[in-house]
């Protein structure tokens, strides 16, 4: 697993990157800093990547997962429900992603980031 942290205005989050050739290609390109954009409860922003995460691609998703939206080269947090969501409050993603990892520990306050603000990713060790 390759550690992460995801810094933004009112504080951090751990995420641990599942083992594969796209999350070592995206860990050694860190820090990367970029703009989040919010769809309920996902944070998704757009990283520098020339590799594709391999994998299923998948519209349904467990709180805490991270993901990677190809074509658009964005990684995607679920941290509650989306507005594509059902009675079980999973989150749903409107575009097929790919899991690439999970948050650790506390996630719920991700959802006051706010749209269009800053966020950093860095290697955690």
């Amino acid at each position: 697993m390759n550690a992460v942290t995801f810094r933004t205005r009112i504080g951090e989050y751990r995420g641990e990157l599942r083992k594969s050739a796209f999350s070592d290609a995206l860990w050694l390109s860190l820090p990367v800093s970029s703009v989040i954009n919010m769809l309920g409860c996902e944070i998704y922003f757009e990283v520098p990547t020339e590799s594709e995460a391999v994998g299923e691609k998948v519209t349904v998703l467990d709180k805490g997962d991270i993901a990677f939206w190809p074509g658009v080269g964005a990684i995607c947090l679920f941290f509650g429900p989306t507005p594509l969501s059902g009675k079980d409050g999973r989150p749903v993603s409107p575009y097929p992603v790919v899991k690439i990892g999970r948050l650790i520990g506390e996630i719920d306050s991700l959802a006051d980031v706010g749209d269009r603000t800053g966020i950093v990713i860095e290697a955690a060790f």
